[in-house]
């Protein structure tokens, strides 16, 4: 394998790491933030204010940990691992609120 090749292979899997730290941090931080602004127990502005203050240290911890993990595919796993459950109790809460 040439060093030009090994190269190309390391700049890829930072860019790779780079892309789904940003995009996938966005993603998860923004289900975050919708969904704390739904159920925490306080009138909806400061709700809304308080879930988007949180929302920073939730794409800052995204960015650590997939940084942190050891492949790309398991920092994929990560952000998906998060984005899943936050995703689907964003639509059970806008459900409930729905029909209430």
């Amino acid at each position: 394998m040439s060093a030009r090749s090994v190269g190309s292979r390391y700049r890829a899997a930072v860019l790779g790491r780079v892309l789904l730290a940003a995009l996938g941090g966005y993603a998860v931080a923004a289900l975050a933030t919708g969904l704390l602004a739904l159920v925490l127990p306080m009138p909806r502005s400061e709700a809304v204010v308080t879930a988007t203050l949180l929302s920073f240290t939730v794409m800052v911890a995204v960015v650590v940990g997939v940084f942190a993990m050891r492949s790309l595919g398991r920092a994929a796993l990560l952000v998906g691992g998060l984005a899943l459950p936050l995703g689907a109790g964003l639509w059970l809460a806008q459900a409930l609120a729905g029909a209430a």
